[in-house]
């Protein structure tokens, strides 16, 4: 028996090949935009790994501290410290801004943490090159997707920052590269006014007998501190022992320290089904756009390639070729274009997916799973083609 599929795509092969190209391109798109959430996914929990806690600390009825703002006191982390079950427990700030370095500006999340006792939860880890922040000021540590190098100075509102060391992996939930400074340090940053500001508030509060109350010397200290900066944190990091309960940890933080506390599996959730819900949902849509279109583009090309051999078909009917065997020769058609549309997908995918700006995770498991809905998609395609052949009457081998 002729096989009309493999004669007909060995006789226009350029055309087949090209078509396939084309479908490539377009299952390349749509790895790529599964790649992307999966690289969400992967910041994100990048994020919690990297933090090396157990627990989150923030401020009370808070989504703190990657999802909503959080600030607590920064003695917050003594009587946490104390507490039963729990070994480490230090404060962290979280601010993400532009930083202007060689004439771009780049987007960062500037971590602050205590650097003075090494191996506490919140200090950069994955140390590729130089040393970590020895000095109380002006250092800095940066992820190597910031695109600083060792010894370059960055400006982080009025100071200026000398990068001592370079991380890996080191980012945000939105994947921006990660700044660690010394708490002090970030805390100035994201708490402090600039002068102006404080002048203008103090002006306003000499001016307010509510703000200002005479002979009360506490009240106008305490004014003051909340004008000029504050020793606040976003967060308390807390780390448990081997042999202490996460869960019963984080239940006697709420009961007696009356805050709020999250587990690992809780702020991964926030993080995962709160935080990025709204990307997954878009990535989603594009996925189902994608792949109708890509289902109307095998259909119509194995379409106008069976109707461009009606007269082969009418001939094959009248010789007495049954017709499960001529939709067997279109289905190989359409396979064949799915599988070289598949093959051409995967290496584009894999290709451009280190020059995306966001982290792109292209997993095995998504590549079989791919393959089998390229496949579903071109078998489907195919039953126009294949209902127009079943059509075709014998007699027009002859007729014309």
């Amino acid at each position: 028996m002729i096989s009309l599929a493999g004669r007909d795509i060995l006789h226009g092969w350029g055309k087949f090949v090209l078509t396939g190209v084309g479908l490539g391109l377009l299952i390349g798109v749509t790895l790529s935009m599964a790649g992307v959430y999966r690289g969400m996914v992967s910041d994100a929990q990048a994020l919690l790994d990297n933090s090396r806690a157990d627990l989150w600390v923030v401020q009370k009825d808070t989504l703190g501290p990657y999802a909503e703002p959080s600030s607590l006191p920064e003695d917050s982390e003594r009587p946490i410290r104390a507490m039963r079950g729990v070994s480490q427990a230090a404060g962290v700030t979280y601010l993400t801004m532009q930083i202007a370095h060689d004439g771009d500006d780049v987007r960062v999340m500037v971590v602050g943490t205590e650097m003075a006792v090494p191996g506490e939860p919140g200090q950069p880890t994955h140390l590729l090159a130089g040393r970590h922040i020895v000095r109380g000021h002006y250092e800095a540590v940066a992820d190597v997707k910031s695109g600083f190098a060792i010894g370059d100075k960055v400006k982080v509102r009025r100071n200026y920052f000398q990068i001592v060391g370079l991380t890996s992996r080191m980012v945000s939930s939105g994947g921006d590269p990660m700044l660690f400074l010394s708490l002090k340090d970030a805390q100035q940053a994201q708490f402090q006014k600039d002068s102006d500001a404080i002048q203008q508030q103090r002006a306003r509060t000499e001016s307010s007998p509510l703000l200002n109350p005479p002979g009360n010397s506490a009240v106008a200290t305490a004014v003051n501190a909340a004008q000029t900066g504050n020793g606040n944190v976003n967060a308390v990091l807390v780390t448990v022992k081997p042999d202490a309960d996460p869960d019963k940890v984080a239940a006697a933080i709420r009961r007696w320290q009356r805050l709020t506390v999250y587990t690992r599996a809780q702020m991964e959730e926030i993080l995962v089904e709160k935080l990025i819900a709204n990307s997954a949902r878009q990535i989603a849509m594009f996925l189902v756009i994608l792949s109708i279109v890509s289902a109307a583009i095998v259909a119509f090309i194995i379409y106008t390639m069976t109707i461009g051999k009606i007269r082969e078909i009418a001939v094959l009917k009248l010789i007495g070729t049954r017709n499960r065997t001529i939709s067997w020769m279109i289905l190989q058609q359409a396979l064949g274009l799915g599988l070289i549309g598949f093959i051409v997908g995967k290496i584009a995918a894999s290709l451009w997916a280190p020059f995306f700006p966001k982290y792109v995770l292209l997993l095995p498991s998504d590549s079989i799973l791919g393959f089998f809905a390229v496949m579903a998609i071109c078998i489907l395609a195919s039953f126009l083609a294949i209902q127009a052949a079943l059509k075709v009457d014998p007699a027009e081998a002859i007729g014309g």
